[in-house]
């Protein structure tokens, strides 16, 4: 018996090994070419990069949802969820455009460094929004995520005020999104996974995202065209960049399905870590003691605040 389940086992585990690489890769993959595209490539239009991201999105997850089934589809019932569909998709195209821009003026490891405040403004968010309250060990464990940062932006020797307004919003919004969603689909007869929602908010973020980039960044097609007759691989850089928008999505949600919660956020915790060292190898911005400093005591604050989440439930 114990020979049959070993290959089955080592199968398993070796599937959500891949899956787990999967998701670093295409995640810390994403964030440096979003870096090297809108700093260092003279590609400066965030919402337009955004709408590319968001146009990949609605493809892709059309043809993996009604093609290849990889989930089953989950239809809107109602105009009312329609509504709040669209609402989150609002606030998720907010989220992502603010870390696009960050990305423009603030190196990676900052990026990540106050990316890692989310646990502090989705409790904040959840108490004022829905009045849910936590163990004050709870609460007590976000001090350090939200002094860490403080220290770190102390540090940063690239810091840019612009940028980290940018950077803060884009987290606080992408913590009122999940509060947000929590909320709206929260009814059995409303509640869809993550991959149906991303269907649905994709194309409502696309017909959002390009009125926008149209007015705010006038002149991007003039520009891009004039890039891609300047450098061959730009349209292939774009185009990967996009997939990987998608891929970093869909191993979520399957990393989500086949581990636990708590596997899910150890894990998250050392991606941002590795996107960290893995930008600054290539970047090669300038650190200080003080912002790695900074970073670490905000890492282990979400851990610890994680882990007081799991035992004062």
């Amino acid at each position: 018996m114990s020979s049959t389940q070993q290959p089955s086992s080592n199968k398993q585990t070796l599937f959500i090994a891949s899956l787990i690489i999967l998701w670093y890769s295409s995640n810390i993959e994403v964030l440096l070419l979003n870096k090297y595209l809108l700093s260092n490539y003279g590609f400066k239009f965030p919402i337009f990069l955004t709408m590319c991201h968001m146009s990949a999105c609605a493809f892709f997850s059309y043809i993996s949802i009604i093609f290849i089934k990889l989930v089953p589809l989950q239809p809107i019932k109602s105009r009312p969820q329609f509504l709040k569909i669209a609402t989150l998709s609002v606030v998720f195209c907010c989220s992502v455009v603010g870390g696009n821009i960050s990305l423009r003026y603030l190196p990676v490891s900052f990026n990540q460094a106050v990316g890692a405040t989310t646990p502090f403004f989705t409790a904040l968010f959840a108490y004022l929004m829905t009045f849910k309250r936590e163990a004050w060990v709870t609460y007590a464990a976000l001090v350090p995520v939200v002094t860490g940062v403080v220290i770190a932006s102390g540090g940063e020797p690239g810091f840019h005020w612009f940028g980290f307004i940018m950077c803060i919003s884009a987290t606080a919004a992408r913590a009122f999104k999940s509060v947000l969603q929590g909320i709206l689909l929260s009814s059995e007869g409303e509640m869809l996974n993550s991959m149906n929602l991303l269907l649905y908010m994709s194309p409502i973020a696309v017909l959002v995202l390009v009125p926008t980039a149209l007015v705010m960044e006038p002149n991007v097609l003039e520009v891009i065209i004039s890039l891609g007759r300047q450098h061959r691989y730009m349209w292939l850089l774009l185009f990967i960049n996009s997939t990987l928008a998608y891929s970093a999505n869909l191993s979520n949600f399957l990393v989500t399905k086949h581990t636990s919660a708590l596997t899910l956020q150890v894990l998250g915790n050392a991606k941002g870590a590795v996107a960290v060292v893995i930008s600054i190898l290539l970047f090669r911005n300038p650190v200080t003691a003080v912002g790695i400093g900074g970073y670490t005591m905000t890492v282990l604050g979400v851990v610890a605040y994680g882990e007081a989440k799991r035992r004062f439930r």
